[in-house]
């Protein structure tokens, strides 16, 4: 039984004269919710592109599902659905119609069924028959959700999915991914939002000048950070003072 969904090991990714990954090792556990944290450029969307088969990496392996991603291209799709920083609906059609366009890509049985399951799991069962066009930015990002998940793929991978949503849609889509992982499905995320990867993710890696420089749990992480400062009562590390500690930075991100 494989309990590792994930497995990175010593991953190389250059684009001409610019390496972007040097060598990144992690591994993320089966039904866990996984934070890939970083600066802008950080390389987080190429090592996306690499587990999804989008892009091949120079050197080094990862095995997604079980399957090397680079000797089994074909079975790692089978395995993954892949939301980007923008929501990929097609805002013609209505959020039914949508889903029923990907229930029928993937030759599932009774897509509409699933389509009005999947409106009612997401909150959008009274917007089923308005077009795309006319949700707002969080619906249109529930919708994206929804049609990933169209077929139950065991890995979903988003990259930076709450990017120019408000402070509430943002909180709408926390609640999707929470229960995506309750229901027995591995998430990999990658943010710069730290109070993102802090309020959802069970393991967080930091990945800095093309390497994981910290990878744990968030208990783990506030252990590399200097003692509490004690005042009137002791004060914890956020997220961000974690982060800009271990990457060497004291100014804001």
């Amino acid at each position: 039984m494989i309990n590792k969904s994930i497995q990175v090991k010593g991953l190389q990714k250059s684009y001409k004269q610019h390496q972007v990954l040097k060598g990144v090792d992690f591994e993320v556990e089966k039904g866990s919710i996984f934070a890939l944290l970083g600066s802008n450029g950080a390389g987080k969307t190429t090592v996306v592109k690499i587990l999804s088969t989008l892009l091949k990496q120079d050197s080094g392996t990862a095995t997604v599902n079980g399957y090397n991603v680079s000797s089994n291209p074909d079975h790692v799709r089978h395995s993954i659905s892949l939301t980007g920083q923008f929501a990929a609906v097609d805002e013609n059609l209505t959020g039914l119609e949508n889903l029923i366009m990907i229930a029928k890509l993937r030759h599932l049985d009774k897509p509409k069924q699933i389509a009005s399951d999947l409106l009612a799991r997401f909150g959008l069962t009274e917007a089923a028959s308005r077009k795309a066009s006319t949700y707002s930015g969080g619906m249109r990002r529930r919708l994206d959700l929804a049609m990933s998940v169209v077929g139950k793929p065991q890995i979903i991978f988003l990259d930076e999915p709450t990017t120019g949503l408000d402070p509430e849609a943002r909180i709408e889509v926390w609640k999707v991914v929470e229960e995506l992982a309750k229901g027995g499905t591995t998430v990999f995320l990658t943010t710069q939002y730290l109070e993102e990867a802090e309020q959802l993710a069970d393991r967080i890696a930091i990945l800095h000048e093309g390497k994981i420089i910290a990878n744990g749990t968030l208990s783990d992480l506030k252990k590399l950070f200097p003692a509490a400062k004690v005042e009137y009562i002791e004060k914890q590390p956020s997220l961000e003072e974690i982060f800009l500690s271990i990457i060497g930075k004291k100014e804001a991100i």
